[in-house]
């Protein structure tokens, strides 16, 4: 299958190098220096160092001819940007003959509040063939070649049949889901309930706290995503718990990284220069809350996150002020 991927950072170079084993695979970058030098060097040094690239894996700062590779009924296009990224993306999709699009990126649009799919149809139309591959997966492990599980959801049953055959392997599993608004929004939430995790983990709450910071996470994933029309049960699959779980735990999380600082009191700005990547639950986070409050949906671990990175709320006083909540009956959705 004739494979491209637009967007050169940390997951789009790890998927690039897990499917050129099996596929003909072109990875694009807008910065041509960078992309001329990862190309010479066989390898991603800013975003994926002691990654070799693959021999037979193109590297290439030539959109036109990237978007040519993917044409026709073998060919795949996969956007690989950030969520801030994706509807430049699109924009400069317009126009052009897209077969299929597949994003990467978990978050809601600044601003806008859009979810990714709605990012894309209102540039490029609902017609097109599209959905989101999402799941449980560090950039790193994948490159190394080490299992992990995704899911492709999409309103498209050709697309995805597509997207299985093209990245189902050896060390990578896909399901496949029609529930777009479920995946989209477990990818994007999961982010904020990471910084959460680690600042609990950075104030040295235990593990019962954090057990009980991704279990109401949960919750809070599930209420918002009912109130978008998601599908309750998509909330316990890779999407949901697997991609909470995850990046509440792992060391390799960004959003935790973040999280941990703010528990130091260290500044923001200091902490997302030092990760050198986004972090999207940053951007996310003011999103989340704003949406959250236009649907009345109540969202308490997500709100306090929003309010220690843009409100200047203490970590401290925060977990202090949720505990201190009233008791009420557990209940996912409600």
């Amino acid at each position: 299958m004739q494979i491209t991927i637009l967007g050169a950072g940390a997951w789009g170079t790890a998927l690039a190098i897990a499917l050129a084993a099996r596929h003909d695979v072109v990875l694009w970058g807008r910065n041509a220096d960078a992309m001329s030098a990862a190309a010479r060097a066989r390898e991603n040094s800013a975003y994926l160092p002691g990654h070799p690239l693959p021999d037979k894996l193109e590297v290439t700062a030539d959109f036109a001819a990237a978007l040519a590779h993917a044409q026709g009924t073998r060919g795949l296009l996969i956007a690989a940007t950030s969520m801030a990224g994706l509807r430049p993306l699109a924009q400069q999709l317009q126009g052009k003959a897209i077969p299929n699009l597949v994003w990467l990126c978990k978050g809601l649009e600044e601003g806008s509040g859009k979810l990714p799919h709605q990012v894309v149809q209102e540039v490029l139309g609902a017609a097109l063939p599209a959905g989101v591959l999402s799941g449980p997966s560090f950039a790193q492990e994948v490159a190394n070649g080490l299992p992990c599980a995704l899911v492709i959801a999409s309103a498209d049953a050709g697309l995805r049949e597509q997207v299985v055959a093209a990245v189902h392997g050896p060390a990578i599993r896909v399901y496949s889901s029609d529930d777009v608004v479920g995946v989209e929004v477990g990818g994007a939430v999961k982010n904020i309930l990471a910084i959460a995790t680690g600042i609990t983990d950075g104030l040295n709450l235990g593990l019962n706290a954090r057990a009980a910071l991704i279990t109401r996470g949960l919750a809070e994933i599930t209420r918002l995503g009912i109130a978008l029309g998601a599908r309750a049960e998509t909330f316990m699959g890779l999407a949901g718990m697997g991609d909470l779980i995850l990046t509440c735990t792992g060391d390799l999380s960004r959003n935790r990284r973040v999280g941990l600082g703010l528990a130091q009191g260290k500044p923001l700005a200091v902490i997302v220069e030092e990760l050198g990547h986004v972090a999207e639950g940053v951007r996310c986070a003011a999103a989340v809350r704003t949406l959250a409050r236009q649907l009345g949906v109540e969202m308490p671990i997500a709100d306090a996150v929003a309010g220690i990175l843009f409100d200047g709320q203490s970590p401290q006083a925060t977990v202090t002020q949720l505990l201190s909540r009233h008791p009420r009956e557990e209940s996912c959705p409600d």
